[in-house]
């Protein structure tokens, strides 16, 4: 069976890089291309690198260009995916890579994002240890998908399994990342202009303010609802399509204990994202079981590896690739564990996270069309 796929947003880097997986997918037909401002312009114009799909012309972002097709993913800039819920009602599948739908509590929503509060999608990390197992199992069937933020499924994916398995204390996360310009969209700012990266380092949202950070504690707050649950029990607050209040409470409030301290900083490179996360050690973990908590989460996943002892990621290495590599170190004499992340914020942070969410949902094998090799040098 072939998918028909619409993809809004087409002319922004979001949209391109799930255009460009989808361009090799043996299963999707791209029929349907849109924008808001570039409507009415040749597809080729704006991502001059899709060759293959030089004869889409750019059509109007409206529910009823959108509507009739098998697929529908919406990259949109945050806050304007949710107008389009209730007219695409009828379409098989919705994606969002955009952060409407990623939420579970309203408050979060209303101090990071504000405005209308949208309901929360299954959340697409499905390599990410809930209840139950991983949140692979709640995408399976979904009709409605949100692709995760790129800088919190990076910590997220780096966190949640010594997390889950109780051997580190979550209450004192630190993480810091270095990623690329293109994480924040296609539009014109000042302080992305090349004269104002190139050759330096720009912290940026210090303090807490990271509209990511309520999605990093929501999907934490996942992976310590599994170590205490039974195998059958439903995944927590992201596993579901309608979370119920109680699990909300508990991510808002940091009633699962989960805090963490979150500084990005852009750095002069198109892609990418180097994570650099630390926890405590928890109370009479050994490295052993450290380490294993990390290779058992992920030793059979094909797109989050573990590195060996001793070796840690690039950004170069996983560009191009819909693949997270993790360098793990113990590290006594502070008594942290310190995790080194590294993925392409447009992959594996966004558009493969979505595609790979897609396959999941319609019954395809995990893997179709995406790839694990980056690209080099």
């Amino acid at each position: 069976m072939t998918y028909s796929v619409a993809v809004s947003g087409a002319s922004g880097y979001a949209g391109g890089e799930i255009l460009r997986i989808l361009a090799a997918h043996p299963d999707v037909e791209i029929r349907t291309v849109t924008a808001h401002s570039n409507a009415g312009q040749p597809l080729i114009q704006h991502q001059p690198h899709l060759r293959s799909l030089a004869h889409l012309t750019l059509d109007d972002t409206k529910p009823e260009v959108l509507a009739g097709h098998d697929i529908v993913f919406l990259a949109l800039p945050h806050g304007q995916s949710g107008q389009y819920t209730d007219a695409l009602a009828d379409a098989a599948l919705v994606i969002d890579a955009g952060a409407d739908h990623r939420l579970t509590s309203s408050a979060d929503w209303d101090r990071f994002y504000g405005g209308t509060f949208h309901e929360p999608w299954a959340y697409g990390v499905p390599e990410l240890p809930v209840a139950g197992g991983k949140q692979r199992t709640n995408l399976v069937g979904a009709t409605r998908i949100a692709a995760p933020g790129c800088n919190a499924s990076t910590v997220s994916l780096s966190l949640a399994p010594g997390v889950a398995a109780g051997v580190i204390d979550p209450s004192d996360i630190v993480t810091v990342l270095a990623v690329g310009p293109s994480g924040a969209g296609k539009s014109l700012k000042t302080n992305l202009l090349a004269s104002e990266i190139l050759g330096t380092a720009n912290p940026y949202a210090v303090g807490g303010s990271h509209r990511h950070i309520p999605e990093i504690r929501q999907a934490l707050a996942a992976a310590a609802a599994a170590r205490t649950s039974d195998p059958g029990a439903n995944s927590g607050p992201i596993g579901a399509e309608s979370p119920n209040s109680a699990q909300n409470s508990e991510v808002r409030d940091g009633g699962s204990g989960i805090r963490i301290s979150f500084t990005p900083v852009l750095v002069p490179m198109a892609r990418g994202i180097l994570a650099t996360s630390t926890a405590p050690i928890a109370p009479g973990a050994t490295d052993d079981e450290i380490r294993d908590a990390w290779e058992s989460a992920y030793g059979d996943e094909t797109f989050v590896q573990l590195l060996p002892a001793g070796e840690f990621p690039r950004t170069a290495d996983v560009i191009g690739a819909n693949t997270a590599l993790l360098g793990l170190a113990i590290d006594r004499d502070a008594n942290r564990v310190t995790v080194v992340a590294a993925v392409d914020n447009l992959v594996k942070g966004t558009a493969g996270a979505a595609v790979q969410s897609m396959n999941l949902a319609l019954g395809l094998p995990e893997d179709r069309g995406l790839s694990i090799n980056g690209v080099a040098p």
